[in-house]
């Protein structure tokens, strides 16, 4: 794959979930503030897109703010509050013109008026692409995920209008954040940690897991051909013996 060799149609997972880490660590190696680490990191996003659009993914999910998130220093909070308003006003119109589909999924209640006006302005002027959909997690955490869609479904059969007994793992998936879109086939994480971080809980069930010592700003093009080549090497078994799986490849070729 590094020498830019097409995979196998076959081989490309569908909807690819990234946790972008390591901003702050790259700017620090370099003396800058750690908004700078967050500016550079979208070239890495411009360019992870390119590559998952071209390689056929469908979708690409993006760790980029977590619930847990306001934690960090008021002055960092504030100025990543800004490059992503200044990011949804400025590549909105961009991701339009390529066909992309703009979502972006978690708790807005928190975020500025105006910074939930720009997502849902984004969201709006893309809404009807279907070329590729770029998935953007804001406020997200995994738990606050399975507790609303939790209790969405309790109201529903508070009201009547459902039976428990009929509450599958399908109909439980359609009331979390990510709705109907496929579950990640393959997650990846940048910056050389080795955890989910309360990402996609119940979506990252069956999940290939990547992990790559590279911080995000560094994570470009080949960067992400490398962790697509991995998980096309890999053989998804979902409970299955390794000679199950062969035998079903064979009867489907």
């Amino acid at each position: 794959m590094e020498n830019g060799k097409q995979i196998a149609r076959g081989a490309v997972p569908r909807h690819v979930a990234i946790i972008m880490d390591g901003n702050n660590r790259w700017a620090k190696r370099r003396l800058l503030p750690g908004v700078a680490g967050h500016k550079a990191g979208v070239d890495a996003v411009r360019a992870v897109i390119e590559v998952c659009a071209e390689s056929g993914v469908e979708v690409l999910t993006l760790f980029a703010f977590s619930s847990e998130n306001w934690q960090r220093p008021a002055d960092e909070v504030g100025a990543l509050m800004e490059l992503f308003l200044s990011a949804l006003r400025r590549e909105a119109r961009k991701l339009d013109d390529n066909g992309i589909r703009l979502r972006i999924i978690g708790d807005r209640s928190r975020f500025h008026p105006e910074l939930q006006a720009a997502m849902r302005d984004a969201e709006e002027t893309t809404a009807h692409n279907r070329r590729f959909i770029l998935q953007v997690a804001a406020n997200y955490g995994g738990q606050w995920d399975i507790l609303q869609a939790t209790q969405r479904l309790a109201r529903e059969a508070q009201a009547g209008r459902l039976n428990p007994d009929e509450i599958t793992p399908a109909l439980f998936e359609g009331y979390l954040a990510t709705g109907e879109l496929p579950p990640p086939d393959l997650c990846i994480r940048t910056g050389g940690e080795q955890r989910i971080s309360n990402f996609l809980l119940w979506q990252l069930a069956y999940a290939e897991l990547y992990f790559s010592d590279l911080f995000w700003p560094d994570f470009k093009r080949q960067a992400m051909r490398k962790a697509l080549a991995d998980f096309a090497s890999r053989q998804r078994r979902f409970g299955k013996t390794s000679e199950q799986v062969e035998r079903e490849a064979k009867v489907e070729c």
